[in-house]
């Protein structure tokens, strides 16, 4: 592998490992914070690229089309937390399994009766479809690199939420002890929304911003989910620092796997959780 063929998939990786912790974070927040085992988090993501799709071709502006699935989302996240999952907080986590393994053939429903059962793909915007030329034979889409930016940026504001603002002390307080933070006069119900909303809307949004280069397809948030998993579980659960570190990881043994030793690529993500675990039975990092 020459150096420009490198730095190709190392782009790859980190572009790759940053949209899987935009899905992880939503996950890892629903989990650490309030405690709920989601198995339709990958519905999210397949929720966001179907908005992608759709919005795209009403308004004609994917950035117009992720902005209104990004409200739309939240408002869906914040329905679904109101109608079923606020009443699984002190159930035993089976319970919150079978409803969210449930939700799992709903959303399929929902999705093969609005959008049907086609593969679809979302239109590059002009302005990104270009690529940067690296060698005379090597170039990189902008594409990924806005990907990527896009990303990071979400990654910092959850970051500057989460450690620097009031609502996210109150967060933090919750997910430490929701007794006394209620006793406090914390609104655990509504940070609970908020949070489970905002695990919706990140999820969501991966999807959106995937839709371009992944295509839009039936089963497509499934695929997703169990590598989503094994990020939160390589990170440790309920850390969104681990989770960012994780995916890169994972974004980095999945890339290089499959260029370097492709027979046994499927292997590699799962053999790196398996030595994680071994070394720290609890994740790279703890809540």
């Amino acid at each position: 592998m020459d150096l420009a063929n490198f730095f190709i998939q190392l782009l790859n990786s980190v572009q790759y490992g940053l949209l899987l912790f935009m899905l992880a974070a939503g996950l890892t927040l629903i989990f650490g914070i309030m405690g709920v085992v989601n198995l339709a988090h990958g519905g999210f993501y397949m929720l966001g690229a179907y908005l992608a799709w759709s919005l795209s071709a009403y308004f004609g502006s994917l950035t117009l089309a992720i902005l209104g699935g990004a409200v739309l989302s939240a408002i869906f996240g914040l329905a679904l937390e109101w109608l079923l999952f606020r009443h699984f907080y002190q159930r035993d986590h089976l319970d919150q399994v079978l409803l969210t393994f449930g939700l799992i053939y709903i959303f399929e429903e929902l999705r093969s009766i609005l959008w049907g059962d086609d593969v679809h793909g979302v239109p590059i915007p002009e302005l990104l479809s270009a690529s940067i030329p690296l060698t005379e034979n090597l170039s990189y889409p902008v594409y990924r690199l806005f990907m990527s930016g896009v990303c990071i940026a979400l990654a910092v504001g959850l970051y500057l939420l989460i450690s620097k603002t009031r609502l996210g002390m109150k967060i933090r307080a919750g997910a430490f002890n929701r007794d006394m933070a209620g006793a406090l006069g914390i609104n655990i119900k509504l940070i609970h929304a908020v949070v489970f909303a905002l695990g919706v809307t990140l999820a969501a949004v991966a999807g959106m911003i995937a839709a371009p280069i992944a295509s839009v397809y039936p089963n497509m948030g499934s695929q997703v989910l169990i590598m989503c998993f094994v990020v939160v579980v390589i990170g440790g659960i309920g850390s969104v620092r681990g989770a960012l570190i994780a995916a890169l990881l994972v974004g980095l043994v999945d890339t290089f796997g499959k260029v370097l030793l492709p027979q046994v690529a499927g292997m590699l993500v799962y053999m790196l959780m398996a030595a994680v675990l071994l070394w720290k039975p609890e994740g790279l990092f703890k809540q």
